[in-house]
């Protein structure tokens, strides 16, 4: 006798019909005799849970089985359904379920035609300033073209595909499984119901050849690194006349010499004189169109000191406008002073100049009232 039958299926007595359906198939695809050839357990546990799915997804013979038990399909009862696969297909949702697993295994309820090609991937890698205005890239690369001697057939020019013998085009052939009927996929045909008795001599049958292709891309403005840009039915040829797979660009924004990418906005870290950041005055900051902006330093200003220029940054993906420009001012400490520029600063101290860096200032007096403290303790 079958173990219980939600043991079978794995699942809780007040399991309902989807939890049902989702168990049974899990456990129809694990024992399924096409995944499992020559294991006597396996085609054992296979047919039990198909016993217990078709008593469990009908409400009446539930109903029955969770008062009576195996009892209640003994001598004929409920039409013996429990019996050993009698009325196998009345249970609409059971047929279902087998409908899904049937599709699974074979790519679908009819012969398939030739296969999809293959997707392709290609990396590019292209600069700040493409990323900014855009571009028409070329790229060159490898791939399979349909066949031009037998027009992607694969058959022999003055011949053609024939209806696949075996299994008559349907691309599926039945074979019996203990009590089941089973289909899998032609091995002839492969599923798509044809094949090649005279092939092509210059492709050998798979309707495609191995080409060099020359491809122009269009490279949007304001596109990211990592960007993905699909061009449909531009990857690998379809065997004997399929479709064609798709073609895929992954963009790469190469680092700029001078701006740093955030988004749509553009940083750029700009060192100037120490004489322009103390007296103040002005710069001329590039941009990334190739132009020009100034900024304008005030009296006093600090390594770190950002200044915003609206609308000077990348262009906006697929949208007007574009964002801004950061340009961060460091402090360039002089370097190579002659005797007289140093006498200079020499009398800029004696000068008081010391009293014009306040925060030095206040640094330094701070660190002698920590180092004071130390000496109290």
């Amino acid at each position: 006798m079958t173990q219980d039958f939600y043991s079978a299926l794995g699942v809780e007595r007040g399991a309902d019909d989807v939890a049902l359906k989702s168990a049974f198939r899990k456990a129809a695809m694990k024992y399924h005799p096409d995944r499992n050839p020559d294991d006597p357990e396996a085609e054992k546990k296979f047919k039990e849970v198909n016993e217990a799915y078709e008593v469990l997804s009908d409400p009446q013979k539930r109903a029955a089985y969770d008062r009576f038990g195996h009892d209640a399909f003994k001598n004929g009862g409920m039409n013996g359904a429990a019996g050993g696969g009698a009325g196998f297909g009345g249970a609409g949702a059971f047929s279902d379920v087998f409908e899904d697993i049937f599709n699974e295994f074979m790519g679908g309820g009819r012969a398939r035609g030739p296969g999809r090609g293959a997707d392709l991937k290609y990396s590019l890698e292209i600069s700040l300033g493409e990323a900014f205005a855009g571009k028409k890239a070329t790229i060159q690369m490898p791939g399979t073209v349909p066949c031009e001697t037998c027009d992607g057939t694969g058959a022999k020019p003055g011949s053609g595909p024939v209806t696949c013998p075996t299994c008559r085009g349907a691309g599926r052939v039945r074979f019996q499984q203990g009590f089941f009927t089973m289909e899998r996929t032609c091995p002839d045909c492969g599923g798509e119901g044809r094949i090649i008795k005279d092939p092509c001599e210059d492709c050998g049958g798979t309707g495609r050849v191995i080409r060099e292709r020359t491809l122009a891309v269009d490279i949007p403005a304001g596109i990211e690194s990592g960007t993905r840009i699909r061009l449909a039915g531009e990857g690998e040829a379809g065997p004997r006349g399929g479709p064609e797979g798709d073609l895929y660009i992954f963009v790469q924004v190469a680092d700029h010499e001078i701006f740093e990418r955030d988004g749509q906005d553009l940083y750029c870290a700009a060192p100037i004189p120490m004489t322009i950041a103390a007296l103040g005055g002005e710069f001329e900051a590039p941009t990334i169109d190739g132009g020009r902006v100034k900024i304008k330093v005030p009296e006093g200003a600090q390594t770190g000191r950002r200044f915003r220029v609206k609308g000077k940054g990348m262009s906006r993906l697929q949208q007007k406008g574009r964002g801004d420009m950061f340009v961060e001012i460091q402090v360039e400490t002089p370097t190579g002073l002659t005797a007289e520029q140093k006498d200079l600063l020499k009398q800029f101290c004696e000068a008081g100049g010391d009293d014009a860096c306040p925060e030095s200032k206040g640094f330094f007096a701070k660190a002698k009232t920590f180092w004071d403290g130390l000496g109290e303790g």
